[in-house]
């Protein structure tokens, strides 16, 4: 079977991304199949390809993946408009190649849901079977952000979902709530298979190389945040808790955030202002870095944004990574993700939009680091029987393959 794989914001573990359609593909290639990416160039991630574009593309072999890389660039520090640009950009290029290029059944994954477009004219100019990834309902989260408010493009939005909906042989849910937010457009529940993101357990597990940025001793308590610092993000709860902390004369405990993105500058400027000492910036790392930090950090930060939307309606790649590595996890907002963590110990919960609670939280953790232990050894239990990436990938093959048996 020859795949044809279209993922605007593909990242192999050399980059800072998420991992989720190189292991998808590399699963398919281990079953002997042939798959072809797309993607865009995103500054978080990395192809592993290198050299100059040629036509406004560059292709290679990647671990067995034939990648081509369109020269869109696309960085999480752009505003709306430019990303809006970029995402349209990447699918009409995409559409060329849907319609030219040889193979059995095309996939596509959002963010951003453009991406289902080159998928639509696979299934109705070639007879293609479709299959669409949500991975954020859209236009639903950027509406309940308040990132779009148009009334004029939130409908165009909705109406380019219901078409990639109806068009697709079949979706891929990231979460609980995404499938059901696709079953209230009408969809039959029959055609959506729920699959989350997963631990990449030969990634974060048995490293040899621990180690922390120098600012930070061995005896602080580290909390580490890795991942994208955007308005959806909502990391002013991680600097209000730090100050917070500081105000109450709290020593001995370190605030880590890792990556990029456009409300960075505002979170370090928030930093200055307060002196605070507590809160150290790091730029973003690969993923075969990341996991020797995680194995010397004591507590992961799954931080979002207080949007009722995001409770059941996202897949954080990051609470998947802290999982993977043994790390207790704590959580800012209620939801799927934070039943998980009551369900399984595996870690500590606290209020939206309280940086008392989220204070008090965090000093009883400094407190009890004794309870560290076995809340990590619980997350690691869960990602190896539940979320393991290997057995999540080997279920999306066997959702392919059946698709194109029948």
């Amino acid at each position: 079977m020859k795949v044809l794989y279209f993922h605007q914001h593909f990242s192999t573990p050399k980059g800072a991304a998420g991992t989720r359609s190189y292991a998808f593909s590399k699963a398919l290639i281990r079953k002997g199949h042939n798959v072809t990416l797309i993607c865009g160039g995103y500054s978080g991630g990395s192809t592993s390809l290198s050299g100059p574009f040629k036509k406004g593309l560059r292709s290679g072999d990647v671990d067995g993946i034939h990648v081509i890389e369109l020269n869109l660039k696309y960085s999480n520090s752009q505003n709306f408009l430019q990303r809006g640009i970029i995402f349209l950009k990447y699918a009409f290029k995409c559409l060329k190649i849907a319609l030219t290029e040889s193979y059995d059944l095309v996939y596509a994954t959002s963010t951003p849901l453009t991406a289902g477009i080159p998928g639509m004219a696979a299934k109705w100019i070639r007879q293609k079977p479709f299959i669409f990834e949500v991975r954020d309902l859209w236009p639903e989260l950027p509406k309940a952000m308040g990132v779009i408010t148009n009334p004029m493009i939130i409908l165009l939005l909705k109406v380019l979902e219901r078409a990639i909906y109806n068009s697709a042989d079949h979706i891929i849910a990231l979460s609980p709530g995404i499938s059901k937010g696709i079953e209230l457009e009408g969809i039959d529940s029959n055609k959506i298979t729920l699959i989350p993101n997963g631990c990449d357990l030969n990634i974060f597990q048995n490293i040899s190389n621990p180690w922390r940025p120098k600012k930070i001793q061995d005896t602080d308590l580290l909390l580490l945040y890795a991942g994208t610092h955007g308005i959806a993000n909502g990391l002013l709860a991680i600097m209000e808790a730090a100050l917070e902390l500081q105000n109450r004369g709290v020593t001995g405990i370190k605030f880590l955030l890792v990556g990029q993105g456009m409300e960075k500058n505002k979170l370090i400027s928030f930093s200055t202002q307060y002196n605070l000492k507590n809160v150290i910036f790091h730029d973003p790392i690969s993923k075969e870095n990341l996991s020797g930090l995680m194995a010397s950090a004591d507590v992961g930060l799954q931080i979002l944004a207080n949007v009722p939307a995001f409770y059941y309606g996202t897949s954080p790649n990051k609470f998947f990574d802290y999982i993977s590595a043994g790390l207790p996890v704590l959580n800012n907002y209620p939801g799927w993700i934070s039943e998980i963590i009551i369900d399984n110990n595996c870690g500590y919960t606290t209020y939206p939009d309280s940086p008392t609670n989220f204070a008090d939280t965090v000093e009883m953790i400094n407190i009890n680091r004794q309870d560290l232990v076995e809340k990590g050894r619980n997350s690691k239990l869960i990602a190896a029987k539940l979320y393991n990436r290997n057995n999540l990938s080997n279920e999306w093959v066997n959702r392919l393959e059946s698709l194109i048996s029948n």
